[in-house]
């Protein structure tokens, strides 16, 4: 899966954060939604327009950008 394919960012639209396309849904808060336990089936629930393939796409989203971050040591 292309996550490009499900996930847009637009200046002009909630100051560029990176959405899922044709909403106002930020990938960061689904990640935090599943973070917190939430559920594929909730979040559709929550967000009808949403679809299993947008929440993979977050998941693929937040990978891809995990591997070119660079870290520093927590103690």
């Amino acid at each position: 899966m292309n996550w490009k394919e499900h996930i847009s960012s637009d200046p002009e639209i909630m100051f560029g954060k990176m959405l899922i396309k044709g909403t106002r849904i930020p990938v960061e808060l689904i990640l935090e939604k599943l973070a917190a336990g939430n559920t594929v089936e909730d979040l559709m629930q929550a967000y009808p327009r949403i679809t299993t393939a947008d929440v993979q796409a977050c998941l693929l989203f937040a990978a891809d950008n995990s591997k070119h971050e660079k870290t520093l040591a927590v103690a």
